[in-house]
């Protein structure tokens, strides 16, 4: 019995579990390491995790796996996390003028996207309406780990980085519901609603979505603000929870719960609460787990000895996709808006897919749409093929562009830790490169009555300032403040480093 069969069985004891436990520390330790490599390649992360899957099964180590249910349900809890994670890193000052055309892009360029595949599939494989429709919507998702991975060192206008982090929050949610009515409309004796209830389920799903999500975020974030304890450690699992609870009931009351754990995280991240750093560091460590236990069983369950027959079509798809669905769909949704053209021809090329697509194959499998076990196989070698070839490319694409000259460096980087037992918070000021606090001494600072800098460290030694201590680049500062001052004091921070010591000044 192999160590995967273990896990699943009713049996299994103390034995099984050292094996389970060995195999999966060995698999996050190689996992971890992968990533120096995958900075060097310009590879996503999650080709070498796959990699990781494959290696460890049939083909490999011999692990036998072959369930795609548990991996459809694996992979959405996984997919929560990923999604949670998004929305605590992201910043609303960062993508608030990019939300609209990024949710148009995530909705119309879904559909636009969705119908060329769609015609494709119908004209070149050939397949039935229902099962090309069914493959336009599981390949439409793009992957926000997959992009930010190889342009994390390339330096984008943060209205073309907003616009790609807001869309790859928002896309998922649409097509998710157009996923699983295709897949059940291919079922023996299903019937094809008309469009336009599809599109009104759709939408419907949506905005309840989006109420869950607001609701739960803003409701829940005052009430932990109030009963969670000093502890930063319990408050991130709090936060963390609440975004998990979002989706919860967002998929209770059949709305769409990944859209609703999206927008509570976000709205989590960006409403000032304290421990602003350890909760989200949380959060991108669960993700990581995520991304690798998810990309590491999409590995396990694709077999190598049959992916070879979906090559050719996996790469008519993914040229049909790639040079035409994308490029409509970016033209259709965010031409409105006027976005310039080399932001639309990054956006078109930028459009990476990951796991995403690889867990909806999962679900004609599931829901029992005859003859679709291929579609997993032909999803499974466009990710990786089309990975390969867009991924290194991106950075050399942006600088073509042009887009790289235009560098958004942030100035200032806040966070609180409470202390409420005392009424009073712990702010941590970190002071940029580009940040006008850089020779500001503390009294002109001018912090409202009850906020104090209380420690400078600079060049890893940490001191008590004096009044005309000048501040500097890459200075730390810990300003404490009574918790009824501490907005203004925030607000008063933000106010300097972006306007210099006259800012604000009656």
């Amino acid at each position: 019995m192999t160590a995967l069969a273990s896990i699943t069985s009713s049996t299994m004891d103390l034995d099984d579990l050292t094996r389970v436990l060995l195999i999966g520390s060995l698999v996050l330790l190689v996992a971890v390491a992968a990533v120096r490599l995958s900075v060097r390649s310009g590879l996503p992360s999650l080709l070498i995790y796959l990699g990781i899957g494959l290696a460890l099964g049939n083909a490999g180590a011999g692990i036998q796996f072959d369930d795609a249910s548990i991996t459809r349900v694996l992979g959405y809890a996984a997919l929560v996390l990923i999604l949670a994670e998004g929305g605590l890193t992201t910043s609303w000052s960062n993508i608030k003028d990019s939300v609209a055309p990024a949710a148009v892009l995530s909705t119309v360029g879904v559909v636009v996207s969705v119908l060329v595949v769609a015609v494709a599939a119908h004209a070149f494989l050939p397949l039935s309406w229902t099962i090309s429709l069914l493959m336009g919507a599981i390949v439409t998702s793009t992957d926000a780990a997959a992009v930010f991975a190889v342009l994390r060192n390339v330096p984008l206008p943060k209205r073309l980085s907003g616009m790609l982090e807001a869309e790859s929050g928002f896309n998922d949610a649409p097509v998710v519901i157009l996923v699983v009515a295709f897949a059940a409309q291919g079922v023996p004796g299903g019937e094809a609603d008309p469009w336009w209830v599809l599109l009104l389920h759709a939408a419907v799903e949506l905005a309840g979505g989006a109420l869950v999500g607001v609701a739960v975020g803003w409701l829940g974030g005052q009430l932990l603000h109030r009963v969670a304890g000093a502890s930063s450690a319990l408050f991130s699992i709090g936060v963390v929870a609440l975004t998990v609870l979002a989706y919860a009931v967002g998929a209770a009351i059949h709305v769409s719960g990944f859209l609703a754990t999206y927008l509570s995280a976000l709205v989590l991240g960006n409403m000032g609460l304290p421990n602003r750093v350890a909760f989200q560091s949380f959060a991108t460590a669960l993700g990581w787990i995520a991304q690798i236990g998810l990309f590491v069983l999409l590995g396990l369950l694709a077999d190598p000895t049959r992916l070879d027959e979906q090559l050719v079509p996996a790469i008519v798809i993914g040229l049909v996709l790639l040079l035409v669905a994308r490029p409509l769909s970016v033209v259709a949704s965010v031409s409105w808006f006027r976005v310039p053209w080399r932001d639309q021809v990054f956006l078109s090329w930028a459009g990476l897919r990951g796991a995403v697509p690889v867990v909806l194959a999962t679900v004609p499998l599931v829901v029992g749409t005859p003859d679709t076990e291929w579609i997993f196989d032909l999803v499974f070698m466009l990710v990786v093929i089309f990975t390969i070839v867009q991924a290194p490319s991106l950075p050399w694409v942006a600088r073509r562009l042009g887009l790289t000259e235009q560098v958004h460096s942030v100035d200032v980087d806040l966070e609180s830790t409470s202390l409420m037992e005392i009424s009073a918070d712990v702010i941590q000021v970190t002071v940029g490169a580009e940040s006008r606090l850089h020779g500001v001494a503390v009294f002109e600072l001018r912090l409202p009555k009850g906020a104090n800098v209380t420690l400078v460290v600079r060049g890893g030694e940490g001191f008590v300032p004096e009044r005309h201590t000048t501040i500097r680049h890459g200075d730390r500062l810990l300003v404490v403040t009574t918790s009824k001052v501490k907005q203004r004091t925030e607000r008063r921070i933000r106010e300097i480093s972006r306007g210099g010591r006259l800012a604000g000044w009656p």
